[in-house]
Order: C-alpha cells, then structure tokens, then sequence
C-alpha cells in the first residue's frame, strides 16, 4: 500500500503532490472532501471550475461504496444547485483511486420521490443499495479503477487526458450535457424573472420557460442559431409561435426584458455559449427536463430510460419477426421529443405525434441532425381531442383500411398521470380536477368507469377501439391487468396479452413511487379475457432476473371481505386496526394503536379490535406487515383466504407474537392492553394498570366465573394456555429481556408499551421523530436481537400467508 498508517488528510495533502499539483486543490465545497478545480484569479467574477468531487478514505476500502457516499452527500445538500458540477465524481483511500464521469449518474439528482435525508454513510439503505449497484457497475464496466503503485502511469495519464485545465486566466464557464441542467436553475432565478411574461397564462398556452432557455443557450452574439426551436432569441427579443396565417405570411408574438436586458447580459457573460455541436443533440432531445413537473403529467412529457428502449424493440422482434419494421407500420402517438423511436431503421413506416408544436419542432431538428423520420411524418395531434381526420392522408390510409390496419403498431410511453394519488386519499391534498379531461373522456367515460381517470388508460381504449386490428406495444402501470377500479375497462378491453417485460418505475425520468412498470404487446385481432400472464422481470441494471405471474383478480375476494366477518361493535375495545388499500403498496398504512388521526375517523379507515376478534385482527396484521413491499410486489393484491388458517393454530399464535412485538400502542393515549408479560416476569416496580395480554396468554380471562374460550373451531373449544412455537417463545424471550431491562430504569413508566421502551432511550430529533439508535450499548443490543428474532419468525409465517391464500404466488 503506498500511503500506509497516516490520516485522512495527509492523503490529501499527498494524493494533491502526486497527482493534482498542476490544479487548485484549496476549494472547500459544502461537505466534499476533496476538490480539484482550476486556478482563477481572485478578479475573476466567474465561477471557479471544478474538474474532480472526491471522497476521501484511510487504508483500504471500497471505492464504490465511498463514490456512492459522495454521491448521498451531493444529493442530500443539493450540491450540484450552488456550485457547476464537475466532470469526475471519485474516491480515494492510501491504495487506489476511482472514478465515475458525473453525466453517467446525474439523472438520478433529478428524480422526485428519491429520499436524500438518509444518512449517506449508511450503506444499508435501500438508497445506498440503489446507487451502489449504478456506480459499481459503472467503474467496472469502464476500468476507471487505478492503484496507485502498479497502475501510476496509467492513473497519471487518465488526468492529463480528461482534467483539462484550458487557459488560465479569465474562462468562461463551458456547458455540456452535464451541467446544462444546474445551470438552467441558476438561469430560471436570474434571467427568467427579467422577462415579459405572465408565466401561469403561458403554461396554460403550452409556453414553458425552458425553451427560452433553449434559445438563449443555442445562441451566439444573442441570435439562437436553430431555427427550428419553438423560441428564437434575436438580438434583445424573443420570439415565438411562428404560423403561417390566411396571407400566406407568417406571424409571430414576441417579448423582451423587463431591465433591458441587464441581467441577461450579466448571466451569459459567466457561461460560454453554444456549447459544443456535439452536445446540442442531446441537450434539445432532454427538453423533457425542462418542463415542468405538472406539464409532464398531463403531456407525457417523460424521457423512456434507453435501455428499456432497446429491449422494447427487442421483445417486438420476438414476437413480429426480425423482419417487423418492414413488414408493419409504426405510430408513436405520445412521441414527446421522440426518443422511443431511437434505434428504428425504416423511416418510410415510422410516424411520430405529439401534442406540443415544441416537441415537433424539436424532432425536426433532430432529423436535421440525422434522426431517422421523415419531417412529414411527424406532426403536432392531440390524441385524446382530435379527430382522426387531422391526421397525414398517409397514416389515415392505414388507418381506414382493416387489411392495413393489421400491420400497424402503436408504440407509446403515455402519459401515466391520474386525477387522484396517494395525496388525496390520505385527506393531504385535493384531485387534480381538469387532468383528465378530454373528447375520449366523454366519448367512453361510462363504458370504462374509474378508468378513465387515468391518461393512459384513455389512449389505450381509444386505440382499441377506433384501430381495432392493430398491435399495440405501450409501457404503463400494471392497473389496467390488476386495479379494481379497471374492471370496467377489462370488461370491454378483450385485446389478447401476447408479451410483458417488467422493470421498476424509478428508472423513468421524475415517475414516482417504487412500482413496476410494464411494456405490454397487444394484440386486438384476437380477443380474450386476461386472467394471468407470466411477465419477465428486469432490475436496474437490465438484466433479467426472474418471471413473476401477474393476475387480474378479477374473480378473487379481497382479504377486507373476510376482515368484515370479524368486525366487534359491542366488545370491549382493546386497541385500533387502521388499515388503507388491500395491495402491498398499502402495507405501511396498516397497524394497531390506541390513537388515530381525525381524518381516520373521518374516512372510516380503521375497526375497533376486541377479545373476541383479537386472533383475526393480529392475523391480519401480521400478513400484511411479514412481507416487505418492493417495487415488484407493489401492486399484489391481500385475498380471502382459505378455511385452512382456521386449524393451524401455530400460525395463529406466531401471528398473535408478531403484532405484541410490533405494534403502535402507546400508553399516554390510555390504558396499555397489549404489555405480554406479568409484573413479576420484567421485575416491575408497581401494578400494571391491564394484565389482558398476560392472561390471554395463559388462559385466565374469565367471562363471569368461567374461563372464555378464545377462539372455535369447527364447535370444537381450543383449551388455553397458549402454545407457542420454538421460534415465537424466542421472540418472548428477547422480549422479556428489554422489559426487564427498561424497568431498572428510574422513573421508567410501569405501563410502557414497546413504542415507548424504544421512545425512552432512542430519544427523539429536532423534528420529533424517533431517533434511529440509543447512546444506551446496552440497550440497542436487546433491541437488535429482539429485530432479528422477528425477522426469524416472519421468516416462518411467510410460506403460510401463501399456503393459506391471503396472497398468490
């Protein structure tokens, strides 16, 4: 090892010697660890230029963990929004060095839902896990790993070659693929606000100020230099919306700035523009990044990941043929900027619609720049409004031919957005009323029902219906197959399933959540109705990894229709079940507490849990809580189970120690029914207030002077106390353990449930949540034997949430 025995720091004082003494190294940026930047002079106004962001480790580590560490650190503090972002994200301990180029990684600072506040040394969360797997991947793929004593000269000449220094003195900063998007931000607060425009009106005209931003980045001596662009900067205005009026002459609005033109001139005076032709290609295809989050929804403005791409026309050679693009016809109808249609080669069969002028602009300028369509077959067409009689007499042929209409493919990536989401159900935000709004709307809305919500749904019943015969290859969510509130549309909706991939959704530019999306091929001349379909599975990296059956349940009773049976308005309550939804997506809004939200009553998403439902109640619990959600089984649907849980009383009472040891009781919101042990087996100080769980437990609840039998079984009483299996009484065990423990502490509360054992040494932050771990050594480890003895036993009662038929394989 060349750096052996020293600290962090005296490793970058050395790495900074060997390798980076030609840069500036100084720069502390937010908490980075290392940067390499270029020297600038201190009257420079320009930003100084950073070359590397690095992490910086002792002795021998590993490199892709510290780069994927570095990365948590950038997106948690949004780094990359204050400062231009390097060429190279890196790591380095006293052995190696590694690098990730920043534009391989940059998407995923930009996806909505990814969840920054995890602490980026934590490598076991699934957002480490997420990043890890693209950064590894990365620098094997690339061999951008040097050691320092066998590899030096190759390490050496790597930062000649790629740590290009320029010109010293006054730079302007350059723009390319990786950092347009920062400084687009930084446009956005300081140009856009100097320019004349009622920017709500011009969103609702399909104006958005990314392509002001455009003009001005395409630009040189203030004149954009492609003509195709929706926005034209000239000279000290804007213009816009070129049309052809009655004269034959063209019209044109145009605006201009507020301070004539100051801070315009100021901003651009730091970048240098255009960038280099060979990124303006790529910046204009990635126009998807610059509409805003609402616009994208309802217009699918949505970039599809290439790799899914690819494997889509991949899966549509297997089932058309190798020969398909010469033997079909192909229409994308959501085309966007037209990126689904990259890697076809037959230009004469390809037709692209979208429903902004914009994004046709866009892909004529990339057919200028040898995308493979032809100009006029790609047009401006709202789908879900126009008639198909707007369409180019070429593309109506086919579609008015029922031969010809055979070998037509309607390949999309639709819109995927929804009049409600998870927002509205839980009373935290309202329907986005006017979403869904359209001719198809109206034409199909009582034939489809809740369906018609949903965008992608629309244009999927109107291509079945009015291009009846056609294929259809779309990427979408699974509800059209599985959701209930599609059971209308799958009623008339009889398109046989030929072929479905599976990938998970996170990979698609800003679409939330962590659910699969699938790519379905259709076939509408041949009509049944779906049941199941074996789908192939893809991760992250787009490698297959298994097949899951996906059902239409279309026949199944949900789980919450057995639930019902069990329902206790008379008894005694003991507790709440609140309970939301009846797929895997839902679980975490499933638990057990003594204290609900007003909008829970309200909504009415909770029953009330007796001595008398109590085995049915943690049943349920626990089925919906023993298997993780992940984004494949999101959408699994919780079923009636079999008579068969009724006799495996083993499963019943691992159920019953599962909920006692992972529940939401707390005692300031009354009396703690659920404490499963005596006051003398945890050492207790004074009388507990309820010994319910106890006797339960030992059979010693008395209705009157007879013992009350808990549960029947086919009229046959099942005698108490409870029997437990090896696996549940190690759970007790443990249990029993951090009972004890908690109640040598003074002032402990005689009445604790398990929340607040945790809550009592945990502690909570600054925002009041629970603190994560305890200063209390000991503590923490009766609380992490008691985490690994429930994961044992969940492990136990998974195979039977199967067997019994809550959930299908």
């Amino acid at each position: 090892m060349k750096y052996q025995n020293i600290q962090e720091q005296e490793i970058k004082n050395k790495i900074t010697i060997d390798y980076f003494k030609i840069y500036d190294c100084t720069k502390m940026i937010g908490n980075i660890d290392f940067c390499v930047t270029i020297f600038k002079d201190s009257k420079e106004e320009s930003e100084q230029e950073s070359l590397l962001w690095a992490e910086a480790k002792t002795g021998d580590s590993d490199l892709s963990k510290s780069i994927t560490q570095l990365i948590l650190t950038i997106g948690k503090a949004r780094t990359f929004d204050k400062f231009l972002p390097p060429n190279m994200l890196g790591a380095f301990d006293g052995e190696k060095m590694a690098f990730v180029p920043y534009n391989e990684i940059h998407d995923i600072f930009y996806v909505n839902d990814f969840n920054w506040n995890v602490t980026p040394s934590k490598y076991d969360t699934k957002e480490f896990k997420l990043i890890h797997e693209k950064v590894k991947s990365n620098i094997d793929e690339k061999s951008l790993l040097f050691y320092y004593e066998k590899d030096d000269t190759e390490l050496k000449n790597f930062i000649k070659d790629n740590f290009k220094i320029g010109n010293f003195g006054f730079t302007k900063t350059k723009i390319d693929k990786n950092n347009f998007i920062t400084i687009y931000n930084k446009w956005l607060q300081t140009v856009k606000p100097t320019i004349v425009m009622n920017w709500d009106m011009a969103k609702k005209s399909g104006i958005i100020d990314g392509d002001f931003y455009l003009a001005d980045l395409l630009s040189t001596e203030n004149e954009s230099l492609k003509d195709n662009l929706y926005v034209l900067l000239k000279k000290d205005k804007y213009y816009l919306d070129k049309k052809l009026n009655e004269l034959g002459i063209f019209d044109t609005k145009y605006t201009g700035f507020t301070d004539k033109q100051k801070a315009h001139t100021q901003f651009w005076s730091i970048y240098e523009r255009p960038p280099k032709e060979e990124y303006w290609d790529y910046i204009v295809g990635r126009r998807d990044l610059l509409v805003p989050q609402d616009v994208r929804e309802r217009k699918g403005s949505f970039f599809t990941p290439q790799i899914w791409v690819e494997l889509s026309q991949k899966y549509l050679t297997d089932v058309l043929g190798v020969n398909w693009q010469d033997e079909y016809y192909i229409w994308d109808c959501a085309a966007g900027t037209g990126n689904l249609l990259a890697g076809l080669t037959n230009k004469k069969n390809i037709w692209a619609s979208t429903l902004d002028k914009q994004d046709v602009d866009v892909i004529h300028d990339r057919i200028e720049n040898g995308a493979n369509l032809w100009k006029n077959n790609v047009f401006q067409f709202d789908f879900l409004n126009d008639d198909f009689t707007k369409l180019p007499k070429n593309l109506q042929d086919i579609i008015n031919n029922p031969e010809k209409r055979k070998k037509l493919v309607v390949y999309i990536n639709p819109p995927y957005a929804e009049v409600t989401n998870a927002k509205t159900q839980r009373d935290t935000g309202e329907n986005r009323n006017g979403l869904a709004d359209s001719k198809i709307n109206e034409k199909y809305q009582n034939i489809i029902g809740f369906a018609a919500r949903e965008l992608f749904a629309q244009f999927l019943f109107r291509i079945y219906i009015e291009i009846q015969g056609c294929k259809i290859a779309n990427f979408s969510t699974l509800k059209n197959l599985q959701s209930s509130n599609f059971s209308n549309f799958r009623n008339t909706f009889k398109a046989k399933l030929e072929r479905i991939f599976l990938v998970p959704a996170d990979t698609f530019d800003n679409v939330k959540g962590k659910f699969p999306i699938g790519f379905f091929l259709w076939n509408t001349q041949e009509k049944e109705d779906f049941k199941k379909i074996e789908a192939d599975v893809y991760q992250y990296d787009g490698i297959f990894s298994n097949t899951k059956t996906i059902y239409s349940y279309q026949d199944s009773k949900y789980v919450i229709e057995w639930l019902r049976k069990y329902y206790d308005k008379k008894g005694e309550k003991i507790a709440y079940l609140r309970m939301l939804g009846t797929d895997m997506q839902h679980n975490k809004d499933i638990f057990i507490s003594n204290d609900l939200s007003e909008n829970d009553f309200k909504k009415h998403l909770y029953t009330i849990i007796t001595k008398n439902n109590l085995y049915q109640m943690v049943i349920y619990n626990t089925v919906r809580h023993v298997l993780r959600a992940t984004w494949l089984n999101d959408r699994d649907q919780f079923l009636y189970p079999k008579d068969s849980w009724e006799k495996d009383i083993e499963f019943q009472n691992n159920c019953l120690t599962f909920t006692l040891f992972s529940n939401n009781i707390q005692s300031k919101f009354g009396t703690n029914h659920w404490i499963p042990f005596t006051e003398d087996e945890v050492n207790a100080k004074e009388e507990f207030e309820s010994d319910f769980m106890a006797k339960y437990i030992a059979g010693k609840l008395k209705n009157g002077t007879e013992n009350k039998p808990l549960i029947k079984i086919e009229k046959i009483t099942r005698n108490i106390p409870l029997v437990f299996s090896q696996d549940a009484k190690e759970v007790f065990e443990a249990g029993k353990k951090l009972w004890t423990y908690y109640h040598k502490q003074p002032n402990c509360n005689a009445n604790a449930s398990l929340y607040d054992i945790r809550s009592h040494f945990q502690g909570r932050n600054e925002s009041g949540k629970m603190n994560h771990k305890s200063d209390d050594n000991a503590y923490m480890q009766y609380i992490n034997v008691l985490r690994e003895k429930l994961k044992v036993l969940a492990k136990k009662i998974e195979p039977k949430v199967y067997e019994h038929g809550f959930l299908l394989r």
